[in-house]
């Protein structure tokens, strides 16, 4: 008031020009407070597609509900999808509900795309955790859920298939509390009639909610229970979530204190408690329902508007960028008549149509056009406001995990602003070091992407089809992050890394639908790395004349068993003052060319891990040119390998592989014939039980298929990386076989 009085003083153009701006800061202000951006992770086949199928149909968004079966659903847009029936790559979608924008991201829940699932998070500011009644809390439940822990994102849980007969809500409560380690609150819990057919108690209102499947679910009834055994239980369940909330809210503990009853609490105060203790994540609010039978899916989106937080809500530490505009790039998808579209959550500011963008990397963009997500249909809009996630067009050198600001002096004031924050900041050094990782990963330039499981080489049908094909696996990569194109200098072949056969699979099939370009993809090979067996020390010294001018090097290097540093000095008193001497371009040129000799080993050409360079002595003649002394640093290294020897490392999968009773003696026979070591066989359900296995890769090509043939197609099997091990001298002989192309 005290500055609209002065600009008023000032005359009546200023006054409204300070009260158009204000009026406008507040617009914007309530806008981001209606946004909700929201992931959906799940499990494979847990029903994440259909439950967003459901939220876009009773939204209005869609005129018939999408089935994952029939292959019509707006979410799985690719060929791929549809045919396979599962969720490749992640697709937003935005829809209003209830005077709220959502923007949903639906993510696969297959292992080997879990890349995708990572660059969703850094869009979302909370995540719908989607469990199958049927199975509880599975494998991929608990990577998705590791993944939202490392982003800070408060989560909801909704338990769907709850219609099926052997559906069990109890036991994923249970599983939440002990897998998950997590504090799970329930808000409903699941009542049948004799028919069968699933209706909803509602632990807040008191109420059943019955869902009409005459209209598709689109309306549903909510009735106050009559006096009964089901009311005194849904009371009791009411008194237990508000004591359980009053011990992590004042607000409700005050009133419960004054009030001395738990009857006399509004459902209000109640909801606004679990808003607060959900966005700080003390708790997990559960619902259920089933998507498929259309029960359940409008309390789960009134929910996310209720509990889950706003954009302005979280990420302070975007505050550093002021009024300036500042976007994160999380997807990059191509269309054929538009080019590249790139995802980007706007962390800051407003970004419009023509508007010129700077990348973290210094590289200037200008966006041509702005559209409103839907899966592969696109609204042209003029502008976007902070908070909300948009698709630019235009953007031709912008990657996935790109910053995006107005300018580069933007950046580095941001930057400047944020460290003097953390300077001043007096809270626990724990919390400190949370923010610091979060200023890290926020001007990061290159995400954080996993090694590749399999490699194979790629060939085109014909020459003239080569350059098509590297633009196709261009297109690709700037797409997936974690596919990885490589070039091998000895076959002179262009070699694919991927996470999974799955993976590899979808490359190849993407590359004929969309580019018609039939490639030729290798047999798959493991991705082995190799580590020394012993330490060793050499010197090599190469004089050359090249072009009239003399090059000279001799170096010493040492190889060690070291998991930390990659590269370091031996400063021992003999070797100090020769080290002193060199200039630290000359250094990094040295640890460059010792680096990169580290990415292909002598025996199967996988990449050299714990293994450490320690550089003892160089002497560089004068005019040497620097490739040339990265060039015998390379040199150095493969010697040094070669002498000591190296070991290989093979990739080794966790399985849960869940069968009948009677099968399972089968099925661990045969996986004792792949070198398993079974870790635990726990009863799962009635009739199953589910085998906790880790195998190598290398023997678990094509295991699915002979796990059905096995079991008669009773078991089912999910599997994922666990790291690497060692391997005895006769597997590795044959790996060399596998390698050269000889088994």
């Amino acid at each position: 008031m005290k500055m609209l009085r002065c600009a008023w003083q000032n005359g009546p153009r200023q006054s409204n020009r300070w009260l158009r701006h204000l009026s406008n800061q507040i617009w914007k202000r309530s806008y981001s407070s209606k946004i909700r951006n929201i992931g959906i992770l799940a499990h494979i086949d847990a029903g994440k597609t259909t439950t967003t199928e459901r939220m876009l149909f009773y939204a209005g968004k869609t005129r018939a509900l999408g089935e994952v079966h029939r292959g019509n659903t707006v979410t799985d847009y690719l060929t791929q999808e549809r045919e396979r029936g599962i969720t490749i790559c992640s697709s937003a979608v935005t829809f209003p509900w209830n005077d709220h924008r959502i923007n949903l991201l639906d993510t696969p829940g297959h292992i080997d795309f879990t890349m995708e699932v990572e660059q969703s998070l850094f869009a979302v500011d909370g995540v719908v955790v989607v469990l199958d009644g049927t199975a509880g809390v599975e494998a991929q439940t608990v990577t998705v859920w590791s993944q939202a822990d490392k982003h800070k994102l408060p989560r909801l849980i909704f338990v769907n298939k709850m219609d099926r007969p052997d559906a069990d809500f109890d036991k994923c409560v249970a599983d939440l509390k002990d897998k998950l380690e997590t504090q799970p609150v329930c808000l409903q819990y699941p009542v049948k009639n004799e028919d069968g057919v699933l209706a909803i108690n509602d632990v807040i209102t008191l109420e059943r909610l019955s869902w009409h499947q005459k209209d598709l679910g689109r309306s549903y009834k909510n009735v106050k229970l009559e006096p009964s055994d089901d009311l005194r239980q849904l009371q009791e369940k009411r008194s237990e979530l508000i004591d359980q909330l009053s011990g992590l809210d004042d607000e409700l503990a005050d009133v419960v204190i004054s009030t001395e009853s738990f009857d006399k609490v509004d459902n209000a105060l109640i909801e606004r408690a679990l808003r607060r203790a959900t966005t700080q994540q003390k708790v997990v609010p559960v619902l259920l329902g089933s998507a498929y039978k259309n029960v359940g899916i409008q309390r789960l989106m009134d929910a996310v508007n209720s509990y889950l937080p706003a954009p302005e809500e979280r990420n302070q530490i975007y505050d550093c960028f002021g009024t300036e505009v500042a976007g994160k790039v999380f997807k990059i998808v191509h269309d054929k008549q538009r080019g590249p579209l790139t995802l980007i959550r706007i962390l800051r500011g407003e970004i419009k149509r023509g508007m010129r963008l700077i990348s973290a990397r210094g590289q200037a963009e200008v966006v041509s056009k702005l559209y409103e997500p839907l899966a592969d249909e696109y609204r042209e809009v003029s502008a976007v406001q902070s908070g909300d996630v948009v698709i630019c067009a235009g953007l031709k050198s912008t990657v996935t995990g790109d910053l995006l600001t107005s300018s580069q002096s933007a950046l580095k004031n941001a930057q400047k602003r944020l460290k003097q924050s953390q300077g001043n900041n007096t809270a626990a050094k724990d919390e400190e070091d949370d923010e610091l990782d979060e200023s890290d990963e926020l001007f990061a330039i290159d995400p954080q992407i996993p090694d590749a499981v399999y490699f194979c080489s790629i060939e085109p049908p014909s020459v003239s089809s080569q350059t098509a094909m590297e633009q196709a696996l261009k297109q690709l990569q700037r797409e997936d992050p974690s596919l990885r194109v490589s070039y091998d200098s000895v076959t002179g072949q262009t070699v694919l890394g991927g996470m999974g056969e799955l993976h590899m699979d979808i490359i190849k099939s993407r590359i004929l639908s969309e580019y018609k370009i039939d490639v030729d993809l290798g047999p798959l090979q493991i991705a082995y790395k190799e580590t020394i067996e012993s330490p060793a020390l050499t010197t090599l010294s190469v004089e050359k004349e090249i072009a009239g001018s003399k090059q000279s090097v001799s170096i010493t290097l040492e190889v060690v068993k070291n998991q930390a540093e990659m590269f370091s000095l031996d400063k021992s008193p003999e070797n100090l003052p020769n080290l002193n001497t060199l200039r630290p371009r000359i250094l990094q040129v040295l640890r460059k060319g010792s680096i990169s000799a580290l990415e292909r080993g002598p025996r199967v050409g996988g990449q050299v891990v714990e293994t450490q360079i320690r550089l003892h002595n160089a002497t560089i003649g004068r005019g040497t040119a620097d490739s040339f002394v990265m060039a015998t640093a390379a040199q150095c290294v493969q010697k040094l390998l070669s002498t000591s020897g190296t070991r290989l490392l093979e990739p080794i999968m966790a399985l849960q592989i869940v069968a009948p009773s009677e099968r399972i003696s089968g099925i661990m026979a045969d996986l004792s014939r792949r070198r398993a070591l079974i870790n635990d066989v726990l009863p799962k359900g009635e009739r199953n039980k589910m085998i906790l296995v880790n195998a190598p890769l290398a023997e678990l090509s094509g295991y699915s298929s002979a796990l059905r043939t096995i079991s008669s197609g009773t078991a089912s099997m999910t599997m994922q990386p666990c790291g690497f091990s060692s391997m005895n001298s006769v597997d590795e002989s044959l790996a060399e076989r596998r390698a050269q192309g000889l088994e």
